[in-house]
């Protein structure tokens, strides 16, 4: 391997989420493992109420966001600032999709940590390759003015989900069975 070769391997790894070879196994809580295993039945059942009964200017936004394929990581950059906002389908309310906040991806050298940083709801936590167009994060669920514990700490605040991107600088998590509110969350990103 040539120092180029090398440095460029280097370079890539850097700006990549940490690999899910076993490690999101270990770590992941047997609750979200259950909440991934049911994610496909979970998605049906919420986009199926959001659509029944959501009002629709956001079910036009609920379909717009999902009528994008997801599209490979591989030449992604996530680090930065971002807009995001939060919809939440299912359960409580059909459907009920929120305004932008500000979000931050940063990256401390072991991959992706993702920080929601204004609104009442926040989240906070890690991105482990699960397929060349798909992500599991792992994170924690806070309110504003709290600080976000540890993923693992306890199903009240322990989140997970899938990251799937849809455009040059566009993705979205999908969370299935939150612990509160919805059945499925979904958080847009746009630069």
């Amino acid at each position: 391997m040539t120092p180029r070769t090398a440095l460029a391997a280097l370079l890539l790894f850097a700006a990549s989420p940490a690999l899910a070879d076993g490690v999101v196994d270990k770590i992941m809580t047997d609750a979200d493992k259950v909440r991934l295993r049911n994610y496909e039945a979970v998605r049906a059942l919420a986009l199926a109420e959001a659509k029944a009964g959501g009002a629709p200017q956001d079910i036009g936004q609920l379909e717009a966001t999902f009528s994008k394929p997801a599209i490979s990581f591989s030449d992604f950059d996530m680090t930065g600032e971002w807009r995001c906002r939060t919809t939440k389908a299912g359960k409580l309310v059909p459907l009920v999709v929120y305004g932008w906040f500000k979000c931050r991806v940063t990256d401390d050298g072991s991959g992706w940590m993702l920080e929601k940083l204004t609104g009442s709801q926040r989240t906070k936590g890690r991105f482990y390759t699960d397929s060349d167009t798909r992500l599991i994060y792992l994170g924690s669920g806070y309110v504003a003015g709290e600080k976000a514990k540890s993923y693992g700490a306890g199903p009240e605040t322990d989140q997970v989900g899938y990251a799937f991107r849809t455009g040059l600088s566009e993705w979205r998590i999908e969370m299935p069975s939150p612990r509160r509110e919805s059945k499925l969350d979904i958080l847009e990103f746009r630069r």
